[in-house]
């Protein structure tokens, strides 16, 4: 049961942007859409972020390849069920026919078509069902499919992942809608499992790329499931320019909102995470670096006994300070570290609360949200952390993946 997430309902188009999602009988369920394409009207900006993994899969390659030749990408072909990672030279060739068929369907050249694929690893893809699905796809794309695509891309996910918000930008409305899927295998090295939003504003190529890596620093480069890399994490942001409207690259309205469809997306994936019971959010402050606020947080956030403290509630505390204290970090003075329980002080100045109570802790641990606050006191950075419980569901979920 996902943890305060409810399935996303009114979404709001972005002009210059179609989609559709199918079922192709990569999915052996019929009932489960698994082949989506998104097409993006020629001129608009694209930038994307992808996995740092070496053992990164053919599409992810292949993507990369098309974004450094190709003008402008127009479509983006997505299959979930088949991650199309650790097929060697047939993965690659499978991948290069699917865009193929793409543009022979739609008129456009080969590396204007981008592939992403989401499932099992070291399976072939099954291209002719793929090529067989296209048809109907193209006939099919359509300004307010954004929930049918969100439902196109999932895995494991028990809801899709949807966002969308409007803003005014000189009296004109501007449409920011995005959609994600991820819930375990969660540990991000760029941006996300897979995530796609798209604005109707017009921003140059060079200054998305910028907000992009923004972006995402602060969202899906902060959350962590189980601390695992995806062979297929991507993420990209589009900006269509057909609203017109061009809002200026540090116009604190716009980000604001753009932000916040990120921050929700990845906030999304934990609160879907695998087995989840627990919403987790771990602030660090008074660090002395950035890294080293993040590298307490994520040590926190992946220490399976935190995460099976926090799955039974148990407020056992002194697993926090276990994994505060083997963090690598650059310094760390312990009689220095407050440490809070949502509202609850744990520590002051290295010491016990002397007005800690059992009941106390067992309270805020009992909640399905819960926030873990850690300030070092000893400089200005600090960073944020979403993560999730690890339950028995989780280890059952892992050990059927296949089955």
């Amino acid at each position: 049961m996902a943890v305060g997430l409810q399935p996303p309902t009114a979404l709001f188009p972005v002009k210059g942007i179609r989609l559709a999602a199918t079922h192709s009988g990569i999915k052996s369920d019929p009932a489960l859409k698994d082949l989506t394409l998104v097409e993006v009207q020629a001129g608009a900006s694209l930038a994307a972020v992808f996995t740092q993994s070496h053992f990164s899969a053919a599409p992810v390659k292949l993507c990369q390849q098309h974004l450094s030749s190709a003008p402008a990408a127009r479509y983006l072909l997505i299959n979930s069920g088949n991650a199309n990672a650790g097929t060697g030279d047939a993965g690659m060739r499978a991948a290069i026919e699917c865009c193929e068929s793409v543009a022979a369907a739609t008129g456009v050249a080969v590396n204007q078509v981008l592939p992403f694929s989401t499932g099992v690893i070291a399976e072939p893809l099954p291209v002719e069902r793929i090529k067989q699905a296209l048809p109907g796809l193209v006939a099919q794309l359509d300004a307010d499919a954004w929930l049918d695509a969100a439902q196109g891309i999932m895995t494991t996910d028990t809801l899709p992942k949807a966002v969308s918000t409007r803003i005014s930008i000189d009296n004109q409305p501007v449409a920011i809608t995005g959609i994600a899927k991820g819930s375990g295998m969660i540990k991000p090295d760029m941006a996300t499992m897979l995530a796609y939003i798209a604005t109707d504003a017009d921003i140059d190529p060079g200054v998305l790329g910028q907000m992009l890596g923004k972006m995402v620093k602060g969202s899906f480069n902060s959350i962590t499931v189980d601390g695992d890399t995806s062979t297929n994490d991507s993420c990209v942001l589009i900006a269509t320019g057909a609203s017109g409207v061009r809002p200026e690259p540090q116009d604190e309205r716009f980000l604001g909102a753009l932000q916040q469809v990120f921050d929700q997306l990845a906030q999304s994936i934990i609160r879907d995470a695998e087995g989840a019971t627990k919403f987790v959010e771990i602030r660090v402050d008074g660090a002395v670096s950035e890294a080293d606020a993040r590298s307490i947080g994520f040590t926190i956030a992946e220490s399976p006994l935190v995460k099976t403290a926090l799955f039974a509630s148990d407020p056992n505390w002194g697993r926090f300070i276990m994994a505060i204290g083997r963090a690598p970090v650059s310094r760390i003075d312990p009689d220095q570290v407050d440490l809070y329980l949502g509202s609850v002080r744990l520590l002051h100045r290295g010491l016990p609360d002397p007005d800690y109570r059992e009941a106390l802790g067992q309270a805020e641990m009992s909640r399905d949200e819960i926030t873990i606050h850690v300030n070092l006191n000893l400089g200005k950075a600090g960073t944020r952390i979403w993560t999730s419980d690890l339950s028995y569901d989780y280890v059952k979920i892992n050990a059927e993946y296949r089955s």
